[in-house]
């Protein structure tokens, strides 16, 4: 009886899965485009009208007189390659080499006996954001499993560079949010009208990694070979676009972060440490709306970090040995950030928007605070910041922009300003052929 209930199953499933193959096909690319080729990249000139020191804020009166310092850098370069498999299965890739990637070389020291010497020659980052399989069964449900962007937030759902009139990515989502956010999970989402939803079941965050100058930023990083799941997390996001121009987000995330970490302590009753959770809570609000004149872009986020003051005192009393990865500063219970942007596009009204050229005059203002103390911890002014700028972002061509921005960063407290000017030169396509 069982191995009949199991054909019949088995039979059910098979059938199921052609017959939705080919509205699968539909809804993703055709039979005769199935590899996508695409990336984006960045890359930037900035000089900054204060002082790089890192006691120019506990000690700010002794750098009002700074000359500044110039840098240039290539933030992100990300190479993406996707492919149809047919029958609604899919795969997807992006590798992404932030500042430039990592250089090392060998060389011969004359001077040290002659001997061989490993060194860092540029610092940077090589990241696999995305490795995934999907299943599309028709466009209201697709299933994603692997190595997923995490959609919270406005950016970390639009990380690309022509998603942001700045030189470089939203300040806030990118201080106190990892940005971009990835992890290896699985995610169920699909369309409904004018709605998008997404939900996924992903590795929780690592408390020993937060700090107070990023709140949970680093939290989904990992120094080791593999990323610790002790405890799994949840996030979700929905889509609203039934009026033309106009795009309404609500996204969120929570999950346990205390003890996910390469080992576990069990700490007993009497344990100051007992019990805690370090829950992290997220909710983010964004939207868009553009016309043929018109581009506004804001977001509003919240944080909220459980058992704070005691993952705070941990994270300050672990050990100092060489090697350990982890800060050991106080983490906030909170942290916030809003943003708003709006840029008009001045070629559309001298009727000159020949072949995607566009030129977008800009302003944008961004606050947040990174560090929310725990009651018995003081309060960081420096983590208090507002951000004014303004600039223009010139696309000669629809997949590539010229960007210049100048503005300043204001504190809450007795620090010095920090004006600053940049200069970027982005470029994104999703489809090369």
């Amino acid at each position: 009886m069982k191995r009949k209930l199991f054909k019949v199953f088995f039979i059910a499933l098979l059938t199921f899965d052609a017959a939705v193959s080919a509205q699968a096909q539909e809804d993703t690319v055709s039979k005769n485009s199935r590899l996508t080729i695409g990336g984006y990249g960045e890359a930037v000139y900035n000089y900054n009208f204060y002082s790089d020191n890192v006691f120019r804020y506990s000690h700010a009166d002794r750098y009002t007189e700074s000359k500044g310092h110039g840098r240039v850098d290539i933030p992100h370069a990300v190479i993406m390659l996707g492919y149809n498999m047919g029958r609604g299965w899919s795969i997807g890739t992006e590798v992404e080499f932030e500042h430039g990637g990592v250089e090392v070389a060998v060389e011969k020291e004359t001077e040290e006996t002659g001997e061989f010497e490993q060194e860092v020659e540029r610092g940077g980052e090589v990241a696999l954001e995305q490795f995934w399989v999907q299943k599309s069964f028709n466009r209201h449900l697709n299933l994603r499993m692997g190595h997923i962007v995490v959609p919270v937030g406005m950016t970390n759902n639009n990380h690309t560079p022509d998603h942001f009139f700045s030189v470089y990515r939203p300040e806030g989502e990118n201080t106190i949010m990892p940005c971009t956010w990835h992890e290896t999970g699985i995610s169920l989402w699909g369309r409904a009208g004018a709605w998008r939803y997404e939900v996924q079941l992903l590795p929780a965050l690592n408390s020993n990694l937060f700090n107070e100058s990023g709140w949970v930023h680093n939290g989904s990083s990992s120094p080791y070979e593999f990323r610790p799941a002790n405890s799994l997390a949840g996030a979700a996001r929905i889509d609203y676009m039934g009026v033309s121009g106009l795009r309404l987000s609500l996204s969120g995330y929570v999950g346990n972060s205390f003890n996910n970490d390469i080992t576990t302590n069990v700490y007993s009753e009497s344990s100051r440490y007992y019990g805690a959770l370090g829950t992290v809570l997220i909710g983010s609000f964004d939207f868009d709306y553009h016309n043929p004149w018109l581009l506004v872009r804001g977001n509003v986020d919240y944080g909220y970090l459980g058992d704070a003051g005691l993952i705070s005192t941990r994270n300050k009393n672990q050990t100092t040995m060489t090697g350990n990865p982890y800060p050991h500063t106080a983490v906030g219970k909170g942290a916030y950030d809003a943003s708003f942007e709006a840029g008009i596009d001045l070629l559309s009204f001298a009727h000159y928007r020949i072949g995607g050229r566009r030129l977008y005059l800009f302003g944008r203002y961004d606050c947040y605070d990174s560090y929310i103390p725990a009651s018995g911890f003081d309060n960081i002014g420096w983590t208090e910041r507002q951000v004014l700028s303004a600039g223009i972002n010139y696309y000669p061509l629809k997949h590539i922009a010229v960007k210049a921005e100048a503005g300043i960063r204001k504190f809450n407290g007795n620090y010095n300003d920090e004006p600053f000017v940049a200069l970027g030169i982005t470029w994104v396509n999703f489809n090369m052929k």
